[in-house]
């Protein structure tokens, strides 16, 4: 069934510019009350219409509170025309939210039957799906009707000894799935943040590596390591978005590998697992549960 609710039982905050309606959170509408949630796209498009500056900046301009079923949440990815899908890290079932009206959209699940592992990222290349696991596993399949259990190919990067892998992107300027890398295991890279890139060109997937010197990649702030927790591609400027967890850090390089920008995360992020932007400039940020709900945090971007 497309368009029900998270759950009657789940509460869901919205923001608009320094915090909630009325200071409190907003209890979730059934998913039958349309005009209740066209309001909460509006106000979600007032937000955005409003400059981000003097108390303000840098707030969300919404929350939603995930299901128990996305309690882990790994990842998440933005299709070509625009809709978000979110996987959890243990089991491959795969799910469509609709970020600006607080709704689940559909479920679908990888292999006839359910497959397991430790996944920790998705992107979207064209109508082809790319899961991660941690061993740089790639696991490709197709877009899911609800429900529907969907026939995967397996692609083996072999780059399961140089890195413990967690997040990954597509770039479509390269044709190449860029993997990030969380621990580092090959010595010559150790003090380095390293990227990946799996080129999609070639059958075989040639791959090659990205690496930035932490000195450049953490600058000023006091970060010890950087060990992302995910990555996306700007779709406006081309460059690759990275967030990690531990560090409650956000940084920004070009492809060939320039910092742009490396700053904390800020806001309410106790373990931000996934990152994805869209075309209209909303940053867009997973953090799976820990003492509470797992959530979906709406910004402004830049």
């Amino acid at each position: 069934m497309r368009g029900f609710c998270f759950a009657a039982a789940i509460i869901v905050a919205l923001l608009a510019g320094a915090g909630c309606r009325n200071g409190e959170d907003t209890a979730l509408t059934s998913g039958k009350d349309s005009a209740g949630l066209d309001a909460r796209v509006a106000r979600l498009k007032e937000s955005l219409a409003n400059p981000d500056s003097g108390e303000a900046r840098g707030e969300p301009i919404a929350r939603w509170l995930l299901p128990p079923e996305l309690a882990e949440i790994s990842g998440l990815a933005l299709t070509p025309d625009g809709r978000l899908f979110a996987h959890e890290d243990e089991t491959a079932q795969i799910t469509e939210i609709d970020y600006r009206r607080g709704t689940v959209i559909k479920h679908f699940f990888v292999g006839k039957q359910t497959l397991h592992g430790d996944f920790e990222g998705i992107t979207c290349a064209g109508d082809r799906f790319f899961l991660l696991s941690s061993n740089g596993t790639l696991y490709e399949f197709r877009e899911g009707a609800e429900g529907e259990r969907v026939d995967y190919t397996v692609r083996d990067t072999h780059l399961g000894k140089e890195c413990e892998f967690e997040g990954v992107a597509y770039d479509s300027t390269a044709n190449a799935i860029i993997l990030a890398c969380k621990r580092v295991g090959v010595k010559q890279f150790k003090e380095m943040l390293v990227l990946y890139r799996y080129h999609l060109d070639n059958e075989g997937g040639e791959t090659s590596e990205l690496t930035v010197p932490y000195s450049e990649a953490i600058g000023k702030n006091s970060w010890k390591q950087l060990r992302p927790t995910d990555i996306t591609v700007d779709p406006s400027s081309g460059n690759y978005v990275l967030v990690a967890a531990q560090e409650k850090a956000l940084v920004v390089l070009t492809p060939s590998g320039v910092v742009v920008l490396s700053r904390p995360l800020g806001g309410r992020h106790p373990q931000s697992e996934g990152i994805a932007i869209t075309r209209d400039h909303i940053l867009i940020i997973g953090d799976e549960s820990t003492n509470a709900a797992a959530t979906i945090t709406l910004y402004r971007w830049p």
